[in-house]
């Protein structure tokens, strides 16, 4: 059995939003954790034009503060006892894998194609952020499916049922992740949108970041389809991204 922690690891303001967060998602088993994403770490908060750049952070809007990293979020739920055994990442941009430092012994698992896009030379990347020599597992593409979607299982505790989606776009291999808990399913898309009303306000100002930002633009159009199609018919299933605070607190009322 598994204990499901939404907590929020990033702080940006933007001229779109002035409280966008970082919702990773912390998954507790009887002797181990797990974290789909991480957020900004401890090296971000203390070092952050050296770690991120000044540039990027005025771009971006980010703010910092330990408290908000996971390994101190970790430690505030007492559940620093816990090794962090596995990293499950959606894609490699720097506020969604900044605290993989914070946890050195964790292996990163990431799509082959993010991992392969990492390397290439594109410049949103910051190629340090893995400079702690983590073990990283990849995963290619697959003809397995979860609810009609390619699905790619993640080599972990084999009584945790977690899978990599491709949800490509907005980097050029971006994943969802889905895991499950009981009988629920949820559905973690990433930065697929970075607010849902992107998918119903195609004139919503977001979404000329969200085109901005992308990898490749039809990709992530094509993507929003996919994710529109999906919720309609799995209503059951819970979707959310990584910025949206109106999800991440709904989805904390439903915890209580």
């Amino acid at each position: 059995m598994i204990k499901i922690h939404h907590i929020n690891c990033l702080k940006i303001v933007t001229a779109v939003n002035d409280n966008v967060i970082g919702h990773c998602v912390l998954i507790e088993s009887d002797h181990e954790l797990f974290l789909i994403d991480t957020g900004v770490g401890l090296l971000d908060t203390r070092h952050p034009n050296e770690r991120i750049g000044e540039q990027l952070i005025e771009m971006a809007g980010f703010r910092f503060n330990e408290d908000w990293t996971a390994v101190r979020q970790i430690s505030a739920l007492g559940l620093e006892n816990k090794p962090v055994k596995h990293c499950i990442i959606s894609h490699l941009d720097p506020d969604h894998i900044g605290g993989l430092a914070d946890f050195p012994d964790a292996t990163v698992h990431i799509g082959k194609e993010e991992y392969d896009n990492f390397n290439s030379g594109n410049p949103r990347y910051l190629t340090h952020m893995l400079d702690h020599h983590p073990v990283i597992q990849t995963y290619a593409e697959t003809t397995d499916k979860w609810f009609g979607l390619e699905a790619r299982k993640v080599n972990i505790n084999p009584g945790i049922d977690i899978y990599l989606i491709p949800l490509f776009g907005h980097t050029r291999g971006h994943c969802g992740v889905a895991f499950r808990q009981d009988d629920k399913w949820f559905f973690y898309i990433g930065d697929a949108y970075y607010m849902k009303i992107e998918l119903t306000d195609k004139g919503h100002p977001v979404n000329d970041m969200a085109k901005a930002r992308a990898d490749n633009n039809e990709w992530r159009l094509n993507t929003l389809h996919k994710i529109r199609e999906f919720i309609n018919h799995h209503p059951d299933v819970e979707v959310f991204g990584y910025h949206d605070i109106e999800e991440f607190n709904s989805l904390l009322k439903e915890i209580k």
